[in-house]
């Protein structure tokens, strides 16, 4: 038994005589075991935790209460995770600039939630702050993610983080002043409150700029227009500045003037207004000249969705 466990090792004796065993090295014999079943209790702590959330939703949603409060980033996280797992139809989520991640990374688990919410026709929608745009990692995660068809638009100002799935449940922090040191989210569901919290989402993204990049076919219009020129107008279009635009598809700063000269000459414009007005009237920002590119999703956006 020892032997075929490979705790021992079995040696037979000279002329027949009774093996001999040796003993194996405790780290080599039991180190794999011990490794495997730390990976099975870690599978079992893992499902107890997600049937104590959903024990938590369900218990919730008998008592009629429209708001849950949620304390600690263990507890928000199982609740991102499950929002996002039973999600069928839309995923709206509202993403200002955060300077530290508080209670989520893309490394627990988000980028595969969004992936099959995608595979599963799930619509996600994001309405993300303008300052996204200075951070290298970002820029980063925006091509990353450009071909996962996620809609985003851009603001300079988001008033709140926040998430609704499936206009049935959000979440948004309870005091976004105390997320770095005592994280506490709110957990509403379908009342009043919720579909105010829906309107602010749809009024902030209709007031947004949608961001497109031109990962698609070209249109008729722009037939000359190269895939960068029209990243760059995609990226003019929401209010990046040369240096960021630069940064985010991995350019010279001169590089992008000079593109944008030659855009400009070509559409005889002499402001970066009329050029605007020109690549509107052309076609060069329409859909079909690209497709929309999203930032980090609106679960894992940033890592930090709450």
């Amino acid at each position: 038994m020892l032997v075929e466990r490979g705790l021992a090792s079995a040696r037979i004796g000279p002329y027949g005589t009774a093996p001999r065993y040796r003993a194996a090295s405790p780290l080599l014999a039991l180190g794999p075991l011990v490794e495997a079943r730390r990976g099975a209790l870690h599978q079992v702590e893992g499902l107890v935790a997600e049937l104590s959330e959903r024990h938590r939703a369900a218990q919730a949603r008998a008592s009629g209460a429209p708001v849950e409060v949620l304390s600690g980033a263990a507890a928000i996280r199982r609740r991102l995770l499950a929002m996002g797992r039973e999600a069928q139809h839309e995923v709206c989520s509202l993403v200002p600039t955060r300077s530290v991640p508080v209670a989520l990374s893309a490394e627990e688990g988000l980028d595969e939630v969004e992936r099959d919410s995608m595979a599963r026709g799930v619509l996600l929608r994001s309405v993300l702050e303008r300052g996204w745009f200075d951070r290298p990692e970002t820029a980063a995660a925006v091509t990353l993610l450009a071909e996962q068809g996620q809609s985003v638009t851009v603001t300079d100002r988001v008033p709140i983080k926040m998430i609704i799935a499936d206009r049935r449940t959000a979440m948004l922090p309870l005091d976004p002043r105390r997320e770095e040191t005592e994280p506490i989210a709110l957990v509403v569901h379908r009342s009043g409150l919720l579909t105010a919290l829906q309107s602010l989402f749809e009024q902030c993204y209709a007031q947004a700029t949608p961001l497109r990049m031109g990962a698609g076919e070209a249109h008729p219009a722009d037939a000359l227009l190269d895939r960068v020129d029209r990243d760059i107008l995609a990226l003019l279009h929401i209010g990046l500045t040369d240096v960021t635009i630069a940064r985010q598809l991995g350019l010279g700063h001169r590089t992008v003037q000079r593109r944008i000269r030659a855009l400009m000459a070509r559409a005889n414009a002499t402001t970066r207004f009329q050029l605007g007005g020109y690549a509107a009237t052309a076609g060069w920002l329409d859909e079909s000249s690209g497709r929309d590119v999203s930032t980090p999703g609106p679960l894992c956006a940033t890592s930090d969705p709450l």
